[in-house]
């Protein structure tokens, strides 16, 4: 298994000034390799204190010139923001200069608030997704992109630099929904998990996009991409009471920034899961859905961690575990903690399990 570190600048409550969180996040940037991590993700939000980072090509650009081998993930491009001819030349871009280490995670978008600073309808944002990444997909293989959809038009132009190598197998689309996997299945793209829901439900929608890749593009699917939110002491009481005290306002911060509690999904075409999904968050109240999110996540001592990571693997079969370690207003010298401990003592059992070992 490739365990990587996830960056999500996320500044609940407005804690520190952006410039500090980009500073205490840069410099864990050179920690990855000495501690024996796989790679570095970004995920993009605009916007709110959700997430700091509107262009996660651009800090993996960063990113690659401070390391030498480890790999780059988006955790995602979301196309519906973006000009997708302008994606290819990133994507390509980028994995020229880091000589084929990039990995292209992309996704459609679910935050009202950045669809409106965009000037995008969210009841576009499907039709718009599938007809970007099927552009940029398709560009990245031939080196050149051409499309007619309903939204996307474009003359047929050549990808500069010219792709080296396939992205087949490394390109993941985000799936929170049934529908998306099916969109990912249909793509040929990998599936990329942010934990919403049980991880027994997860596991069947994987059983059912796994059987319809196969069905569609005559081969097995890539191996899962998951992301985690660990935190790892040596003292499990500590490390639960200090999950809750920040993990619960990084939580109110996702809630916020998607408005969960709001009725909006109600009406948005294409966002029927989120409606579902949404109303069991009402339902929970936001102290009920922040607790089911903390149980999702491992957390405690090494040995405990490894113990919910390993359970977790057998029912989603990943290859690639990114984890977030800084979350709500943890102090840059708990996350860091933390990070060394897993690094010391929970990534060496994690890097033995065979990828995509079966179930």
């Amino acid at each position: 298994m490739r365990v990587g570190v996830s960056f999500l600048f996320n500044n609940a409550g407005d804690r520190i000034t952006d410039q500090e969180l980009y500073r205490e996040n840069l410099r864990v940037v050179d920690l990855i390799e000495p501690l024996g991590f796989d790679s570095a993700w970004a995920v993009e939000h605009h916007f709110t204190n959700y997430t700091i980072c509107p262009d996660t090509i651009q800090f993996l650009t960063w990113v690659a010139a401070r390391t030498e081998a480890i790999q780059l993930g988006t955790q995602v491009v979301v196309l519906p923001w973006h000009d997708p001819l302008r994606v290819a030349e990133q994507v390509s871009l980028l994995d020229t200069m880091s000589q084929g280490r990039f990995l292209f995670g992309f996704g459609r978008g679910a935050a009202r608030v950045e669809f409106q600073g965009f000037r995008v309808p969210m009841e576009e944002s499907r039709q718009r997704f599938v007809e970007s990444a099927d552009m940029i997909l398709t560009g990245l293989e031939s080196g050149y992109c051409e499309y007619d959809g309903a939204f996307i038009k474009q003359p047929r132009v050549p990808v500069r630099p010219a792709p080296f190598k396939s992205f087949k197998g490394r390109s993941y689309c985000a799936a929170v929904s049934p529908e998306t996997m099916e969109i990912a299945a249909r793509l040929g793209a990998g599936v990329l998990i942010n934990p919403q829901k049980p991880w027994e439900k997860i596991s069947e929608e994987l059983a059912t996009y796994r059987g319809r890749y196969r069905a569609l593009q005559g081969k097995p699917p890539p191996a899962p991409v998951s992301t985690t939110y660990p935190f790892v002491h040596p003292d499990p009481e500590y490390a639960r009471e200090t999950v809750h005290r920040y993990m619960v306002p990084y939580y109110a911060a996702v809630l916020e920034h998607y408005e969960f509690s709001g009725t909006h999904f109600e009406e948005i075409q294409g966002y029927e899961f989120y409606r579902k999904m949404s109303r069991v968050m009402r339902k929970a109240g936001d102290e009920g859905a922040a607790k089911f999110f903390i149980d999702l996540q491992p957390w405690g001592t090494p040995d405990q961690v490894i113990a919910k990571m390993l359970d977790v693997h057998k029912r989603v079969r990943y290859e690639h575990c990114n984890a977030n370690f800084a979350f709500g207003h943890l102090p840059a010298a708990e996350a860091e903690q933390s990070m060394r401990l897993f690094a010391a003592e929970v990534l060496p059992v994690l890097k033995q399990i065979p990828a995509a070992a079966p179930a």
